[in-house]
């Protein structure tokens, strides 16, 4: 019997504010994982802003995701547009700042159904920007979010 992942290829969107600290990690961490399971699911990020387009990721960001394996440093920030919408499945954000911001650009109810918290709840992935000591503690929450999209999608 053929699985969910022969015959189903997500795509996937992590947004944050600028895209350069956890939606990075998202996107990295969610690739990571998908390919171990052999998942060719489509995983990008964008920031609701516009200061970071063309950069890379934080190097606090990097730093994390490498000490666990992950390469980031590759990833290059863009800001959420609502041609998105169209071209991705689920739309994950990181904070409620980010979710509102995200459905103002909703065009109808069906794009609004794709955006959620990627934390279970109203529970908010806080911004590593101002505490260097946040980004393992966003770093795990990340992935433990990541764990859960996979297992119920596969």
């Amino acid at each position: 019997m053929r699985g969910k992942k022969d015959t189903y290829k997500m795509k996937v969107l992590m947004v944050c504010l600028g895209n350069i600290c956890r939606s990075p990690l998202a996107e990295g961490i969610l690739r990571h994982l998908a390919a171990e399971k052999g998942l060719h699911w489509e995983i990008d990020s964008a920031g609701t802003g516009n200061w970071h387009v063309g950069d890379p990721p934080d190097h606090r960001s990097v730093k994390v995701a490498r000490h666990h394996g992950i390469d980031i440093s590759h990833l290059r920030g863009r800001q959420f547009s609502t041609a998105d919408f169209s071209d991705f499945d689920r739309i994950f954000v990181m904070d409620l700042d980010n979710y509102r911001d995200v459905l103002r650009k909703a065009r109808s109810e069906a794009d609004r159904l794709k955006v959620q918290l990627l934390l279970e709840g109203q529970t908010e992935v806080p911004d590593p920007w101002y505490d260097d000591a946040l980004f393992e503690p966003v770093y795990n929450m990340i992935y433990k979010a990541c764990e859960r999209l996979i297992i119920n999608n596969y």
